[in-house]
């Protein structure tokens, strides 16, 4: 004989459940936040002095050789006789100093050896040429 109330199977809710466990989540984070406190040790900074400002190392120099054989340094002429001791002095600045070299379109030929010589010469390894293409036509 079966029973006259129907059988209501159980069931587990699990909205409530989750609003529940996000409330007990933020009290324990509010909580936990409040009990940490922040201890610091009493440091007494030097004062800022008058530092020596080191100007930033040259890494790049361009040269050209002009018509005359004349050497511009970055746009500046140099006097044959100085040509060496200023890469001596560039490459001692930065040994890792990267020199381009160019010349005009009537430079002699042997004034740009002579120039890469005396870059070769002041220990300079990284050298680069800036070549721009011969027009072609009548």
């Amino acid at each position: 004989m079966r029973s006259p109330i129907p059988k209501r199977r159980a069931r587990i809710e699990i909205i409530p459940l989750i609003d529940i466990m996000f409330f007990l989540l933020a009290s324990f984070m509010m909580v936990s936040l409040s009990q940490i406190h922040m201890k610091g040790i009493q440091v007494n900074l030097p004062s800022p002095t008058q530092a020596q400002v080191q100007p930033p190392l040259k890494d790049y120099v361009s040269i050209k050789v002009d018509q005359n054989g004349s050497t511009l340094f970055d746009g500046q002429f140099v006097s044959e006789d100085q040509v060496l001791p200023r890469l001596f002095a560039l490459h001692q600045q930065n040994p890792d100093l990267k020199v381009s070299i160019s010349a005009e379109e009537q430079a002699l030929h042997g004034a740009v050896i002579t120039l890469l010589d005396h870059v070769r010469s002041a220990g300079i390894k990284k050298v680069g040429y800036q070549i721009k293409a011969a027009a072609v036509g009548p």
